[in-house]
């Protein structure tokens, strides 16, 4: 078993195929399938489900993967160490949630960029529950996630509250919805909302159903670009970070709309398994910037 082996098959595991993996470790197809064979032939077990597409870790090589990126991770934690200069090198894989992107995607980078230029930045977006396991599983190095109030991430990991977060509830005039309104005027509306999984998604339809009250979902999309854009046509009731309120281009078509009884928050974490070794540092780095990016003011209602 050699190093190089293992960085072939978790690369096959990351990318999800021997084509990926050729292009990431810069070799060829067949050297790539050479690897991985070796390594089976030294473990004395089936580590890829051939049958899959893409192609995925049966349950041995599930957590030779695992033990894998740990055995990396150490190797690049030495190299660091022993480094004349100290720099930081290797991979940071990153998760982010999609409402957090709005804050982390910008300065956060930028100054991680700037203090690590060695380091290759991996940026991973997913819903919370999915970026808690992969970190939990060392997929990932270290994930930004929203979880409703109460529900704490798991023990195994390092825990950074970053706070609560709250969004504003925005829509066109053209919609008609009261400047000040209660959650029951709010239920006579559609509304424009981030696919399902988004925690306050969760949290909207929840507060709702313990109302009985309806909620309807008139249009779902991704992009916050496009979500807002259709708040200001007229097609529902969105909600949008103050961050990316203040700098959308779509501002002047919304108005920002007061329920007083009703306000989504979650909390926001920074976890990473420990010990993180070689990227304390780029962690601290990006755990400090964004609660910077976080705390931006809410705006006033007029």
């Amino acid at each position: 078993m050699n190093i190089h082996d293992l960085e072939a098959f978790i690369a096959v595991v990351e990318t999800g195929s021997i084509v990926g993996a050729s292009a990431r470790l810069n070799l060829t197809q067949p050297g790539v399938t050479r690897r991985i064979q070796n390594l089976e032939d030294a473990l004395a077990t089936a580590l890829l489900d051939r049958q899959s597409k893409p192609l995925k870790p049966t349950a041995s090589g599930r957590e030779a993967y695992e033990h894998g990126r740990r055995v990396l991770r150490s190797l690049e934690d030495l190299k660091a160490g022993v480094s004349p200069k100290g720099e930081v090198r290797g991979e940071f894989r990153l998760g982010i949630m999609p409402y957090l992107s709005d804050a982390a995607l910008a300065m956060p980078l930028d100054g991680l960029r700037a203090a690590f230029p060695q380091l290759t930045l991996r940026i991973t977006s997913g819903w919370s529950p999915r970026l808690v396991e992969q970190v939990a599983r060392s997929e990932l190095d270290a994930v930004a996630v929203c979880l409703a109030e109460g529900l704490a991430p798991p023990q195994e990991l390092i825990c950074d509250d970053l706070g609560a977060q709250t969004v504003l509830l925005v829509a066109s005039s053209d919609l008609g919805v009261p400047r000040e309104a209660d959650l029951a005027t709010l239920s006579q509306f559609p509304w424009v909302m981030n696919e399902n999984g988004c925690g306050f998604r969760t949290y909207i339809r929840q507060s709702f159903e313990a109302a009985r009250l309806p909620f309807q979902v008139g249009v779902e999309a991704l992009s916050v670009d496009l979500r807002m854009s259709l708040v200001a046509r007229g097609h529902g009731i969105g909600i949008v970070t103050p961050a990316a309120f203040a700098d959308g281009r779509w501002r002047e078509g919304v108005e920002v709309i007061d329920c007083p009884n009703f306000k989504p928050q979650v909390r926001a974490w920074l976890l990473h398994r420990p010990p993180a070794g070689r990227l304390a540092r780029p962690i601290e780095v990006f755990r400090n910037a964004l609660i910077d990016g976080l705390q931006l003011p809410m705006p006033q209602l007029s």
